[in-house]
């Protein structure tokens, strides 16, 4: 937001007779505890009342409303060593995807504001703990039963669904959004007139209407000229990374995406694989320089990073480049286990994973991470590692190494990734196509067999016909199949 609409916000909410469930006044800074528990209760609160935000103001007077100034800054304030937007964000669950602006009302007084989205599912706990306000008072939510189940009955409003920018008129559509890259994409004829452009949008779920067009957060995380200009979607540009060597202490380059994901994917796409280092050889399938990773899997990866993140969740999509890999990321946690990444598909943003779909961004639905999983093994590459932590999900995929450099865990996962391909395909892995796999000779037939072994200790693959005898011509299907 700009200063001016800042000022325009404040002044309309010391106009409320009295702080509410979802507005609080503050002078000064007291703890970062009393932060967040504020945070969560006006999160809950918001919800409880219909409200798309909350807030938590520093800078005007409680009871009066007079406002004075703050010495707060809550953007540079840091708990400990940590800053403490970061230290509240990783405190609050769910994470909830607060702003904090610190601005000039004039030149003598100056505002900390918390700008906090109400929660959707669930209510928000900080520490462990939910919050709500009674009146002026701050309490622990579970003493009111009530309220709780007024936020566990909330019917949710999909985040796609939400309006980014509102009050808008017929032209600020084509001010806004870059209309003519859906109809190129999508290979239809631009229409003639404005409202012929509108209409489709609004049918797409795109844009809204009531007694004046609205923008939904659907249409501004895909076809936005800047996402700078929606502030409720800026934060989901992609972040791409590049660094000099195999860990984070010194940044080479960095780039952040400014445009919506369907205007912006292509040039993402091709800076992204335009930084990767070429390799002279690639284990014996491929003997001429090629890029060390497979293009088409790159595409699959990042499309996947915009269209499964949690778009309600704090943080970047964000591409990190190594010596030695190269890290996919997106904020929140998977809804079906990563061993099942190959096989399964629930998408938590449908539309936006349709859209991005039919405009040619991405695989059909589940066929993504079998193409992903086909070119790390042309390649011959390690196996890729999916991990869940701290509220996001990372997909690495690892520069060449030879078989004899691989530990056993990564054979271990490589041997089941290859038995997920296969089973895909209407296959069954077999000590022949693992072989294959890792280009081993078929004299060596017992170092593919020794690999099965630890696999099938391990139970992530099992026999396709524990009852026969024959061990040349056994073949194997994940654990879950």
């Amino acid at each position: 937001m700009e200063n001016r609409q800042l000022i325009e916000l404040l002044n309309e909410l010391v106009k409320q007779p009295h702080e509410s469930e979802w507005v609080e006044f503050k002078l000064n800074f007291h703890s970062a505890e009393e932060i967040g528990e504020r945070i969560s209760a006006i999160s809950n609160g918001a919800c409880i009342h219909n409200q798309q935000y909350g807030y938590l103001v520093f800078g005007v007077e409680d009871l009066t409303h007079i406002i004075k100034g703050t010495t707060f800054r809550g953007k540079t304030h840091k708990k400990g060593n940590e800053e403490l937007e970061h230290w509240l964000a990783t405190r609050l669950n769910p994470r909830i995807d607060f702003n904090i602006y610190e601005f000039d009302y004039d030149s003598q007084r100056r505002i900390t504001l918390f700008v906090i989205p109400a929660t959707k599912t669930q209510p928000v706990e900080f520490l462990h703990h939910a919050y709500i306000r009674v009146g002026s008072i701050t309490r622990k939510l579970n003493e009111f039963p009530e309220k709780q189940a007024k936020i566990w009955k909330k019917e949710s409003i999909p985040f796609e669904r939400e309006t980014a920018k509102d009050n808008l008129v017929a032209s600020d559509i084509t001010k806004y959004l870059s209309t003519e890259t859906y109809f190129d994409l999508m290979k239809l004829p631009y229409p003639s007139n404005q409202q012929g452009v509108i209409d489709k949008f609004i049918e797409e779920g795109l844009v809204v209407k009531g007694k004046t067009y609205g923008i939904t957060k659907l249409g501004a995380i895909l076809f936005a000229k800047n996402l700078k200009d929606f502030e409720s979607v800026e934060r989901k540009s992609v972040r791409v990374i590049v660094y000099r060597g195999k860990n984070k202490v010194e940044t080479e380059r960095e780039q952040i995406g400014i445009k919506g994901y369907a205007i912006g994917f292509e040039g993402l796409v091709n800076w992204v694989n335009g930084q990767l280092p070429a390799n002279e050889e690639i284990g014996k399938a491929l003997r001429t320089e090629s890029r060390m990773y497979p293009e088409i899997a790159i595409r699959e990866l990042v499309a996947n990073a915009l269209i499964h993140q949690d778009l309600s969740e704090k943080g970047f999509p964000m591409v990190e480049i190594f010596l030695d890999r190269i890290e996919i990321s997106n904020p929140g946690t998977p809804l079906v286990t990563p061993d099942r990444f190959i096989d399964a598909y629930v998408s938590r943003n449908e539309k936006l994973a349709d859209l991005m779909r039919r405009m040619g961004f991405c695989e059909e639905k589940g066929s993504g991470m079998d193409k992903v999983i086909f070119y790390n093994e042309l390649y011959q590459l390690p196996p890729i590692n999916i991990i869940v932590a701290e509220g996001r999900t990372r997909v690495t995929m690892y520069s060449y190494k030879s078989l004899n450099n691989l530990d056993k865990k990564e054979k271990i996962r490589a041997c089941y990734q290859h038995a997920c391909l296969k089973y895909v395909s209407n296959e069954k892995m077999t000590n022949q196509s693992l072989r294959d796999r890792f280009k081993i000779e078929d004299q060596n037939a017992a170092i593919a067999s020794r690999i099965i072994r630890d696999s099938l200790a391990e139970n992530v693959i099992k026999e396709d016909d524990p009852e026969s005898k024959s061990r040349k011509y056994a073949s194997y299907i994940p654990f879950w199949a």
